[in-house]
């Protein structure tokens, strides 16, 4: 099942007695389904949150554990990433909001994403995680729920639990913010070609 513990059941996760066992192996199956589906972008959202592999791997753990507690809530698989990532999401503030142990550097870390670990791109993620780093958590939410998750407005509408305009806007609003942390000599250069325009 990948790098992902089995969380151990205990007597509140059992099913009832009287219940078919079948029952219990069909939810077990849908579970293991989606851990070997999601685990990837469960973890990848949550060393983008944190910077630290041992530290996403723990809340991971944690965010799965949760979900297999509370699985019979999900009354749709359609529903089951953006569901793990409203739990991991809460599971990180519970856990890393007020502590956020050191972070490690990026060279050290393996995470097999395509060409991406080439240096020069490792280089811009960490330049890029930085930046987004620096948002406030209002406009940093959407935009790694967007850019890591891959989700629609709509649906971080529904994690965040925020309407959809605000959603965009927000995601405007970060995006404007992004460019102008990740290369503030562009904001300063247009506004001195408009008031050089204005001079002459």
């Amino acid at each position: 099942m990948g790098n992902i513990k089995e969380p151990k059941r205990n007597k509140m996760s059992e099913p009832p007695v009287n219940r078919p066992i079948s029952l219990g192996n069909s939810r077990k199956k849908r579970y293991e389904s989606l851990v070997d589906r999601f685990y990837q972008d469960v973890f990848r959202y949550a060393y983008w949150l944190t910077r630290n592999p041992s530290v996403a791997e723990d809340l991971v753990q944690e965010t799965f554990l949760r979900a297999w507690r509370s699985f019979d809530s999900l009354q749709s698989d359609d529903a089951a990433k953006a569901w793990l990532f409203t739990i991991l999401r809460r599971e990180n503030a519970r856990m890393y909001e007020r502590y956020r142990p050191e972070l490690v550097d990026i060279d050290d870390v393996s995470i097999q994403e395509d060409d991406r670990n080439e240096p020069d791109q490792r280089q811009k993620m960490t330049e890029l995680h930085n930046a987004i780093m620096q948002l406030e958590k209002e406009y940093r939410d959407p935009l790694l729920l967007q850019v890591v998750g891959g989700f629609s407005g709509k649906e971080i509408a529904g994690i965040l639990d925020l309407n959809n305009n605000t959603v965009m806007t927000r995601l405007f609003r970060a995006r404007s913010k992004l460019r102008d942390i990740m290369d503030p000599g562009a904001a300063r250069d247009e506004t001195g070609d408009e008031a050089h325009e204005e001079l002459c």
